[in-house]
């Protein structure tokens, strides 16, 4: 699985490694390739400019600009502090470097390509006076510049720039960044502001995770891989779960229909969907596979429920957000079948938060929300103006649900703290009826046993696979076929 690093873990594992018998300067110079690498592949001519703070990271910037520079570029260093201030490891890098270096000042010098060397992942606070105005005037330049491990002004854990405004950081061609990613090359602005990501292996063990033991992780198949497997030749429909979609009314059936699709797709051995009498004519008429029940009310789809020992319930696509919907809310709520609560029944639930997170506390099977942005400011309304990790990570521990804090990186957190950070969705996913796909998938792998958080983790990331697969133009209706060809890759088929 592929871990996610904040700035602090990040500075652990660097000390871990210093600590294991790794010099800091190696790691240094293998750094200071990796940038000098970059820098060649994007731009291979031309005059280098380095802008260089007072850090490591100014000092990976050294490094990259001696290498540069005996590889025949010219190569100029601007350096934001004194030279006789700079400690450590940065210190011997300068020493290395027998270039020209200037106080750093704008304009910048002209040159093919910038290196944005002035601070990386351990920046917590905005940058001020000359390198507030270094900011800028890399954003200003027609050169594309490269960041040495996050743009600077970014903050490494939430993704945001630290400073508002056009110039609170930099925005990069590309960045190179060290031993694993952190969080703001994946959320949004900081994925933006990063430009093309390069993650370069610089010498420090895998084992210092160990150690760390990181709870934030992107999404993929390492985080729930093993857990969703082709069916074995044995198995049959019974034994790969039954799950129920609730359909809304005559006129509102479509969205109930997608996600009663995708469930199968997903690998539900049986999937049927759950329909008042008024809209059974509308829901037959366009079902083969999926199977239909006349479900009435509250009553009826309890004893549905307990009756046909059905895995998990998903319901909210088109619901309605009246009191007979609210008592099937309840009535999911109440089964033990495990629970996809979307859409309008995020709304319902949203009218007496409490009340919903008692009743999932209540529960022993787990519960998924998956509410975009608007639906998680309804249900939680003081966390609205946190980073998407920390207010995603705050919501799931405060209902006890698995949360899917959906948009173009989706966020889905655990109760107990895990996290993960998707980035496999393509912008066409962002048309009607493509959530409500979200939502089946994710009934689907709850029906077939996963837990919550690694059901709803491979939810969100087979739906971004399969709107990559449909392509540009996808309606929600493309998204269920285009899951074949993703499962066959995902499974070697």
């Amino acid at each position: 699985m592929h871990a996610l690093l904040t700035a602090a873990e990040m500075g652990e594992a660097d000390r871990l490694a210093i600590a294991g018998g790794i010099p800091g300067m190696t790691l240094m110079e293998a750094a200071g390739r990796a940038v000098a690498e970059a820098v060649a592949a994007l731009v291979p001519s031309g005059a280098v400019l380095v802008v260089a703070g007072p850090g490591n990271n100014g000092g990976d910037g050294f490094v990259a600009a001696r290498l540069l520079a005996a590889a025949g570029r010219e190569v100029t260093v601007l350096l934001l502090r004194d030279p006789a201030r700079l400690r450590g490891d940065a210190a011997v890098a300068f020493q290395r470097w027998p270039g020209p270096t200037r106080a750093a000042a704008v304009p910048l010098h002209d040159a093919a390509v910038i290196v944005d060397a002035l601070f990386g992942a351990g920046l917590d606070r905005p940058p001020e006076g000359i390198a507030a105005a270094l900011v800028a005037a890399m954003n200003a330049a027609p050169s594309p510049v490269v960041a040495v491990d996050l743009p600077t002004g970014l903050h490494a854990d939430s993704g945001r720039p630290l400073a508002p405004g056009d110039d609170g950081a930099v925005a990069a061609a590309a960045t190179v960044t060290f031993f694993r990613l952190k969080s703001a090359h994946l959320l949004y602005p900081g994925r933006a502001l990063c430009g093309r990501v390069t993650l370069a292996d610089i010498g420090i063990p895998d084992g210092v995770l160990d150690a760390i033991r990181p709870t934030t992780f992107e999404n993929g198949p390492g985080l729930w891989g093993a857990l969703y497997r082709p069916p074995a030749p044995e198995a049959h429909k019974y034994r790969r779960g039954h799950a129920v979609v609730v359909s809304g009314g005559m006129t509102r059936t479509g969205a109930a229909r997608l996600a009663a699709e995708a469930a199968l797709r997903a690998g539900a051995g049986l999937v049927t969907l759950a329909s008042p009498a008024a809209a059974l004519a509308v829901n037959a008429a366009h079902l083969t596979a999926v199977m239909l029940a006349r479900i009435d009310g509250a009553e009826t789809l309890a004893g549905f429920l307990a009756e046909r020992r059905v895995a998990a319930i998903a319901l909210g696509p088109a619901l309605g957000t009246g009191p007979d919907q609210l008592a099937l809310v309840e009535a999911a709520l109440a089964a033990p079948a495990a629970a996809v609560l979307d859409a309008d029944a995020i709304t319902l639930a949203a009218a007496d938060p409490a009340a919903a997170f008692a009743a999932i506390a209540a529960r022993p099977a787990p519960v998924v929300l998956t509410p975009h942005e608007g639906e998680f400011a309804r249900l939680f309304p003081d966390l609205t103006a946190l980073p998407k990790p920390e207010r995603t990570r705050r919501a799931a521990a405060r209902s006890g649900a698995i949360v899917v804090l959906k948009g173009p990186d989706t966020t889905i957190a655990a109760p107990d703290g895990r996290l993960a950070i998707n980035a496999n969705a393509p912008p066409w996913l962002a048309t009607a009826g493509s959530g409500d796909v979200l939502a089946g998938l994710a009934a689907g792998l709850l029906a077939q046993s996963l837990p919550g958080f690694e059901a709803a983790c491979a939810a969100v990331w087979l739906h971004g696979a399969a709107g990559a697969e449909a392509g540009p133009g996808l309606t929600a209706e493309d998204l269920s076929p285009a899951l074949r060809p993703v499962l066959a890759r995902l499974w070697g088929g």
